[in-house]
């Protein structure tokens, strides 16, 4: 692996600083908008050695990616119909576990997420959890549903998280290990 990369810089409101290898070894620094220069060099200074890790592992994944046949539009069309019925009732399940409520719920194919919870409360979740096991599934929910009390990754939010999926941990583990074969295979280039 190369040591030498190029770095994707996104300004936002955001308050910290995020860095994201890809599974191409593309890496992103989510930086706040006032950071200057110097503050993104330290960063990336003071991550470089994560940063070839990251990318090292993504190589490797990437070697050992199996070939993977193609979702038709259609199949993907599918996929989002199906996600649409079943995703509701395990939504309603964990929000009266949890004690809350949501907005919407929409379905896409999207690329760089499963599933999200906005300010309002509107749940997304990504049609291709259709293509994994049920549990993935029902992690991601729990993950999504728990935003609903805690629109963070805080201790708080892992304590209920836990307290409503036991197993939240399987799940995410299978898709950091699978989730770019279920990207591939709907032509999501990550």
């Amino acid at each position: 692996m190369d040591d030498a990369f190029t770095v994707k810089v996104i300004r936002s409101t955001r308050k910290t600083f995020s860095l994201q290898v890809d599974a191409h070894g593309e890496v992103t620094l989510r930086a706040p908008a006032r950071a200057t220069q110097a503050e993104i060099s330290r960063v990336l200074k003071e991550r470089h050695e994560w940063i070839l890790r990251a990318r090292a592992e993504a190589e490797k994944k990437r070697a050992e990616q199996p070939a993977v046949r193609r979702l038709t539009e259609r199949e993907i069309a599918e996929l989002g119909e199906k996600a649409a019925k079943v995703i509701p009732p395990i939504a309603a399940r964990y929000a009266e576990k949890l004690g809350v409520r949501y907005g919407r719920i929409t379905v896409r194919c999207q690329k760089t997420r499963w599933g999200s919870c906005s300010s309002k409360g509107n749940l997304n979740f990504n049609c291709l959890l259709m293509l994994a096991p049920a549990y993935v599934l029902e992690s991601v929910v729990a993950h999504e549903i728990c935003h609903r009390k805690h629109m963070d990754h805080s201790a708080a939010f892992y304590t209920e998280l836990y307290g409503i999926c036991p197993d939240y941990d399987t799940g995410n583990k299978w898709l950091k290990k699978n989730g770019s074969m279920l990207q591939a295979a709907a032509g999501n280039e990550q």
